[in-house]
């Protein structure tokens, strides 16, 4: 019987009563049909699932006890950092949701020379609300019990010099490598660049070079945006990581 799990934003502990959100309370009692002593899980992204139970079913404001704690150790042995060029509307919101199923450890949306997506201020703290509730959203359905961490928004350039991983890819259907070709070792740190609709420019390909970052092809078609980024991924977990 599949477990239904659900994000809460707060710290939990053993002995907890509170008011869970609205929207979290309405689905337990409203889709689920909770009713008051059934069991539920909630996790809020530290790595444990908290087993609990409903308290009071009302409309607004249902409460729980936690009753219980467990580690949930299902993490990628392989730590990815994904670096995507942000996509437009549904397929940036695709690409979280499975990425985050597939394992990644943190993402980073990237604003390229290619880039059709403007964010101001305003607009990129709604549109990473949004995203944080996408990546929650893939942890429950996933069973993942930490989320991937969730960079703001910025240039290309700022996350090229910042970026540490050991491995550096970049997917650019003209190189040479492969993923099979790739020697990693099993617990390896790998940040991967993906270009937005349009793909990498010139320019940010030389740049990506340039700080350490290796080209990367999947075979002789051209993808897709959101499916380049989901095929390197589940490339690499199949040939280097806990798909083997």
């Amino acid at each position: 019987m599949r477990t239904i799990r659900s994000f809460v934003d707060r710290p939990l502990a053993i002995g907890d009563t509170f008011a869970l959100p609205e929207a979290t309370g309405n689905h337990l009692v409203r889709v689920l049909r909770l009713e008051v002593g059934d069991p539920c899980v909630l996790f809020n992204g530290d790595g444990h699932d908290y087993t609990a139970r409903l308290l009071t079913r009302e409309k607004r404001g249902s409460a729980v006890e936690v009753i219980g704690r467990h580690v949930v150790a299902n993490e990628a042995p392989l730590r990815i950092a994904l670096l995507q060029g942000i996509a437009r509307g549904e397929k940036m919101d695709l690409i979280l949701q499975k990425a985050t199923e597939l394992g990644v450890a943190r993402v980073a949306p990237v604003v390229t020379e290619r880039t059709e997506v403007r964010l101001d201020a305003e607009r990129a703290d709604k549109r990473a609300a949004h995203w944080r509730g996408v990546l929650a959203s893939a942890c429950e359905q996933s069973g993942r019990a930490r989320l991937p961490e969730l960079l703001a928004p910025r240039a290309l350039a700022d996350f090229l010099a910042t970026e540490h991983s050991t491995l550096k890819l970049v997917l650019d259907p003209i190189a040479s490598t492969t993923l099979a070709q790739l020697d990693i070792a099993p617990s390896q740190s790998i940040c991967l660049l993906v270009g937005p609709e349009g793909g990498l420019s010139e320019r940010d390909l030389a740049a990506a070079r340039a700080t350490g970052f290796t080209g990367l092809r999947l075979g002789p078609r051209i993808l897709r945006t959101e499916t380049a980024a989901l095929a390197a991924i589940a490339g690499l977990n199949a040939l280097h990581g806990d798909w083997r």
